[in-house]
């Protein structure tokens, strides 16, 4: 049954977006700001629901930036390994849709925590840029002949942490690799979010059992009282040259709709911008 509240409401949305007029000295007439004004060329805001780019922007840096690598997608990567995964030097970290604007940062800030990396996402090219950016190892889960001897293959002894951006059947196969006491950050299910029909089982209850394993979900939300923590530490990552970044550029308002879709159907590297 499909939800029809939002039927004629504008399609929530990130934006960056410059102050045109400004009647509130916090914002003035030409800053750049952090906006969710959906999708819309032009908004009126009151002021709380925006957002100064970081201090220290370097004028090197494209500011789209700040809504993937060093915003939302950064601080998701961030908070979920420190906080969730409490990855620590020495694990073997594993996160799928790796290519992605949260997972391709997961696999960089896990490599700077001194772990082995393993990612695997839907591409030849997608895997090329994750070796590329310094993942230790990279599959298509598209063309291997069984996800759970690739798995194996990557990591012999197992995962301590695993980020999960997709649930479903990668998953339920995934868990079973994990080494006792392993951590699941459970971030999103992008392979069920268009399923008219819910997937069944398997069901996790016995490898979490006798593995001891802790699968949490989480919303990056929860952090809120610590953005300015994160995002310092990913723009000095950035401009170290230590968080290697790339952006699947759309441009024009009326393509955003096939960029979205090109975004779900995972089309992008890194995150996926429209310019308006």
């Amino acid at each position: 049954m499909r939800d029809c509240r939002h039927l004629g409401k504008t399609s929530g949305a990130y934006s960056i977006s410059r102050i045109v007029e400004s009647k509130n000295p916090a914002f003035t007439v030409g800053a750049f700001v952090v906006a969710r004004s959906g999708w819309r060329t032009h908004f009126i805001s009151d002021g709380k629901d925006i957002q100064l780019l970081p201090s220290g922007w370097p004028e090197s840096l494209p500011k789209s930036l700040a809504l993937g690598t060093v915003g939302m997608p950064g601080l998701t990567a961030y908070f979920g390994l420190l906080e969730v995964c409490k990855m620590k030097p020495g694990e073997t970290v594993l996160v799928n849709a790796a290519a992605g604007a949260v997972g391709s940062v997961v696999g960089q800030l896990a490599k700077i925590g001194g772990c082995k990396v393993v990612g695997c996402a839907g591409s030849d090219d997608k895997v090329a840029y994750l070796k590329k950016i310094g993942f230790d190892e990279a599959f298509n889960y598209k063309t291997v002949t069984s996800l759970d001897e690739a798995l194996c293959k990557a990591s012999p002894d197992g995962y301590d942490c695993f980020f999960d951006n997709v649930g479903g059947e990668f998953a339920s196969v995934a868990i079973n690799q994990m080494k006792k006491y392993g951590r699941i950050a459970v971030c999103g299910a992008i392979s069920q979010y268009n399923d008219s029909v819910p997937q069944k089982g398997p069901y996790v209850q016995v490898p979490m059992i006798f593995k001891e394993l802790q699968m949490e979900g989480f919303i990056v939300t929860r952090w809120n009282n610590r953005r300015e923590e994160g995002l310092k530490a990913l723009l000095k990552w950035v401009v170290e040259g230590k968080v290697k970044y790339h952006e699947q550029v759309t441009e024009g308002f009326e393509n955003m709709p096939m960029a979205f879709i090109g975004m779900l159907k995972g089309e992008n590297i890194g995150k996926a911008i429209v310019k308006v």
